[in-house]
């Protein structure tokens, strides 16, 4: 190596272990290659544009770096030692002090007269400057894999014992092999109690035995072609997608595209080395149980990929297995799965069939051995409350009381049924399905199946009402229960999801204005400050922490504040949430007052806004109303004319909620506002001219932030 040492190669590293956890297997592999190379670069052992590649199978992490030296470059160093009074004596010989230091950096080889004195404008400094050898490959590798491996993001790891009975080590799964190449050549590097070499496995049963990896780019070649393994994550992944979409056009369905479809292909391309899909079938006479059964029974359990009917969305009774084996005659593969599949999807029928010999209303009692949080009491006097909450917010908008109080109450009552105790996952959607085999209104069954969304992402109708009224209620009782007893969300931490339940009452208050029902005096009336004191009063048997509702309405508009301004400029966003408008005003607001700040008016008027902010906080005492009578200069009376012809006009937007209008009206008024700052001196000595000019402003600064805090925008 040392005799081409400035030559760049490509290098080759890999572990191979134990089947590694398939759930963070990539992750496992882009960490492996990206700590190694890190450390790499940073040692200057890496060619200028040297690429890299991370390979991750169930059984090995690996990297392929392009270019890499097998000696970093000299580099010239200064090394800032110590004052030259500590480091010499009278004499000039070095002191102990000194030659300490130069051992502790691995100078020792320096003496006094090898040293540079320099001032540092107090004081005279000693100074080592020459020219360092670079690391070498050996030792930088070494460095390199040592903190791959202690950096990797192990989820929990394991100790083992090594060959010779005695040595034990920890890491996530037995390693067994350790191959590093620098181009033809093995790199004499350690690790896990493995010695480095050239030899690796195949596939644990399609292989034609140990693989001596010839170089670091024959390594994906010699494995794909020897060891009927594909290394690369990415590759496996494209050759899993192909093979579904082929058989997708075969039978005319398709997997579908949701997330869990994705994320599932994720995890079988970490169980599989050379993948292979079959079709596997089951007996038609289950799909009479709900669909949403048997697809989380296939994907969660089976890692199938249920075949759905393209359009409809019906599953059928078809479904794709990624087998790790490349055969013939694949018969005994797909009936051994079919075989294990059927009791499984027959346990799912069990548990419908006998969920429903009960009505869901018969479970709400059964509710009060639930414990919900112990110092919130249990799930029935959870149901209690947002059944409470449930009805002041269907009275606040004149909806149906008795189907928001219905939804409250067999909201969580599928808790006790066998299925939802099978797969957690289903909560909410059996208890729709018991709902509607109960003949409970649809409008309950909706939102049953509805209360766990994240979001609501429609405006809200006649016929999804009782289900948002619900949603709002779930989330104002959650976060008025759980941050009322401490239990606040930090930088690290929200196990109860109380920015994910912020957001959902965010958007519960945007789809119900958007669907009509937070106009009038139904706005003022489902007013965030007021359903959250209505919320707090639920907790009587409970009692929550003082000052709860005003925490959490901050904890909320900080929630919207962090969503809005990654779409707009946060000084407009600023500029809303200033004036604390009603929350289902909020984002039309930020919408218009996006679009005031890009007219030409509105810099000069956001200034002007920022200055009288600052003029009034000046005032002494109140400030009055307007004497027009006093009024001497055309300035000042061109402004309050300005101010009379505009306001009506603008407050009568504003009213009908057209801010974008509003804002634009009152742009009208830049010209009257230059020409009084540029003529009007505000504070003037006579008492009654200043208190007069003040209040002049502050009736302008009144209807100018309605909206918005315009000043913000000057910011």
């Amino acid at each position: 190596m040392a005799s081409d040492s400035l030559s760049p190669r490509p290098l080759l590293l890999e572990l191979f272990t134990e089947e590694l956890p398939p759930k963070v297997l990539q992750a496992l592999g882009q960490a492996f290659a990206e700590g190694a190379r890190a450390v790499l670069d940073k040692q200057r052992l890496l060619a200028a544009g040297c690429g890299l590649q991370a390979y991750a199978t169930p059984r090995r992490l690996a990297l392929r770096l392009d270019a890499v030296l097998g000696q970093a470059p000299q580099q010239e160093y200064t090394e800032k030692l110590m004052p030259a009074k500590v480091g010499l004596d009278a004499a000039g010989a070095m002191t102990p002090a000194l030659a300490k230091k130069l051992a502790a950096k691995g100078l020792g080889h320096l003496g006094a007269a090898d040293l540079i004195r320099e001032s540092d404008g107090k004081q005279d400094y000693l100074y080592a400057r020459g020219v360092a050898e670079g690391a070498t490959l050996q030792a930088g590798l070494q460095e390199a894999l040592d903190a791959a491996i202690a950096g990797l993001p192990i989820p929990k790891v394991m100790r083992y014992q090594l060959a010779d009975g005695v040595t034990s080590v920890k890491f996530v799964r037995p390693a067994h092999r350790l191959v590093a190449l620098w181009g033809p050549d093995v790199v004499p590097v350690r690790a896990l109690g493995l010695e480095a070499g050239r030899q690796t496995q195949g596939h644990r049963f399609m292989s034609a035995g140990a693989i001596d990896i010839e170089t670091p780019l024959s390594y994906e070649r010699q494995l794909e072609d020897q060891g009927k393994v594909i290394a690369s994550f990415e590759a496996r992944r494209d050759a899993i997608a192909a093979q579904l979409q082929e058989h997708e056009a075969a039978l005319g369905a398709t997997v579908g595209d949701d997330p869990e479809v994705a994320a599932l292909l994720d995890e079988v391309t970490a169980l599989v080395e050379h993948p292979t899909v079959y079709v596997g079938q089951f007996d038609p006479q289950f799909l009479a149980v709900p669909q949403e059964c048997l697809i989380l029974t296939m994907r969660l359990n089976q890692k199938y990929f249920p075949l759905f009917e393209p359009g409809t969305g019906r599953l059928t009774h078809r479904f794709l297995i990624v087998s790790n084996m490349q055969i013939d005659d694949p018969h005994n593969i797909v009936e051994g799965n079919q075989r294990v599949v059927r009791p499984r999807l027959a346990d799912a029928q069990f548990f419908f069939d006998t969920d429903r010999k009960a009505p869901l209303s018969s479970r709400v009692q059964s509710l009060e051995n639930i414990v919900y949080h112990n110092k919130l009491g249990t799930q029935l006097e959870r149901v209690e409350r947002v059944r409470r909450v449930a009805r002041y917010i269907a009275e606040q908008l004149g909806a149906d009381a008795q189907l928001a109080e219905r939804s409250a109450l067999l909201a969580k009552a599928d808790l006790g049924t066998s299925m939802v105790a099978e797969f957690p996952e289903l909560q909410g959607i059996m208890g729709a399905y018991y709902a509607a085999a109960d003949g409970e209104p649809p409008e309950v069954v909706q939102a049953l199946k509805g209360q766990y969304r994240i979001r609501l992402d429609t405006p809200v109708d006649a016929v999804s009402l009782p289900a948002a009224i619900l949603f709002l209620a779930e989330r104002a009782e959650t976060l008025m229960g759980i941050w009322g007893i401490g239990l606040v969300p930090t930088g690290e931490r929200d196990p109860y999801g109380l920015r994910r339940a912020a957001l959902g009452l965010i958007s519960a208050y945007e789809q119900l204005d958007a669907g009509g029902y937070l106009s009038g005096s139904h706005a003022a009336r489902l007013a965030l400050p007021e359903l959250l004191a209505f919320t707090a009063a639920t907790f009587d048997a409970h009692p929550i922490a003082a000052g709860t509702a005003d925490e959490v309405q901050h904890f909320i508009y900080e929630r919207y504040r962090n969503q809005l301004i990654n779409d707009y400029d946060r000084n407009v966003v600023d500029a809303v949430l200033a004036v604390e408008p009603p929350l289902h005003q909020v984002l039309a607001r930020v919408q218009a007052c996006a679009g005031f700040a890009r007219r030409p008016e509105a810099e000069s008027l956001a200034a002007a806004n920022k200055r009288i902010t600052n003029l009034l906080k000046k005032a002494e005492g109140e400030i009055g109303k307007v004497d027009t009578a006093r009024l001497a200069e055309p300035a000042e009376q061109a402004l309050a004319q300005t101010i009379a012809r505009l306001e009506p006009e603008a407050q009568a937007q504003f009213v009908r909620g057209d801010f974008a209008a509003s804002l634009a009206t009152l742009a009208q008024a830049r010209d009257a506002v230059d020409a009084f700052f540029a003529d009007i001196m505000v504070m003037a000595e006579d008492p009654a001219v200043r208190a007069n000019r003040l209040a002049l402003l502050a009736g302008l600064h009144g209807i100018m932030n309605q909206v918005a805090d315009i000043s913000r925008l000057a910011q």
